[in-house]
């Protein structure tokens, strides 16, 4: 068992910052995995650069996703969670989130939550 990190780029407010961050508890808590760390940040873990640097590009498919649509006070952030688990563990806790953040699979759709997997 190691501890390893899960990370999404988000482009969310905060009630779905709180969904993505149930979903990823969720996730953890149906494995035999144990959450130490939440953090939710402004910046890229690690770097210098913002989350508007690089996650930006989420901002612009809720436009294309929601046109006319007001973005609120959504904002991009990066959502880190460690945990300690196996990998094959964190593998699947990954593959829960993601599915469980796009429910409907790659055909096209308007996300609830524009995210990217870091």
């Amino acid at each position: 068992m190691r501890t390893r990190t899960l990370s999404f780029g988000l482009y969310a407010d905060e009630r779905g910052l709180a969904w993505t961050r149930n979903l990823v508890r969720e996730a953890v808590a149906s494995r035999s995995a144990r959450l130490v760390e939440e953090n939710v940040a402004h910046t890229v873990f690690g770097s210098e650069l913002t989350t508007v640097d690089v996650y930006g590009f989420l901002a612009e498919q809720w436009a294309v996703e929601h046109p006319g649509e007001s973005s609120g006070e959504r904002v991009p952030v990066e959502l880190s969670v460690r945990v300690v688990c196996s990998l094959r563990t964190w593998r699947t806790i990954r593959k829960a989130v993601i599915r469980a953040l796009c429910p409907e699979g790659p055909k096209p759709h308007a996300c609830r939550v524009p995210w990217i997997a870091a």
